[in-house]
């Protein structure tokens, strides 16, 4: 079981993930349509888990399972949809001291690419939004340190309230 750590701002994720989406996109080649940092790691100054989140956007999911030897090749282990319908999932590494990264594949048009990218620039252009989600991760984080289930249902109605705003301000 991962002890969960939120950890301040790290100014080299935008750079880790520049050089791990770079490899992402030669495995996938032309069924990749584009290419996202997502998650906390994605949203300058917020404290995060440090493990960064990919979100590669594909033509065909259903396709994907011939590029899991070449993913397993850059260190990921294929985990299918891990508990999200139309998602393929990979991690790189497995416990608190060497997960590094995670990637959440969707073909286009799917929901949750939308939800991922909305979420992502709400909190970078609301850095007060952005300060309350740290803050919300903190303490669930100390009060749930080895509950990854309690932490994430904890950060549901935030994250909820922020993509209701989201949807506002884009309307």
């Amino acid at each position: 079981m991962r002890k969960i750590v939120v950890v301040s701002y790290d100014p080299r994720w935008p750079a880790m993930y520049r050089l791990e989406a770079a490899a992402i996109a030669r495995v996938f080649g032309d069924e990749l349509i584009a290419i996202h940092h997502i998650g906390s790691t994605s949203v300058p100054g917020l404290s995060a888990k440090p493990v960064i989140d990919i979100m590669p956007v594909v033509r065909s999911i259903d396709v994907l399972a011939r590029f899991d030897p070449a993913m397993v090749e850059l260190g990921y282990e294929p985990k299918g949809e891990n508990g999200i319908p139309g998602r393929r999932f990979y991690t790189r590494g497995e416990d608190d001291v060497s997960r590094t990264h995670n990637v959440h594949a969707y073909a286009q048009g799917h929901p949750e690419v939308t939800t991922h990218v909305a979420f992502r620039d709400h909190l970078i252009a609301y850095p007060d939004d952005a300060q309350r989600y740290a803050s919300l991760k903190a303490e669930l984080a100390a009060q749930f340190p080895r509950d990854i289930r309690s932490y994430s249902v904890g950060k549901d109605a935030f994250i909820r309230e922020i993509l209701r705003a989201a949807a506002s301000a884009g309307a």
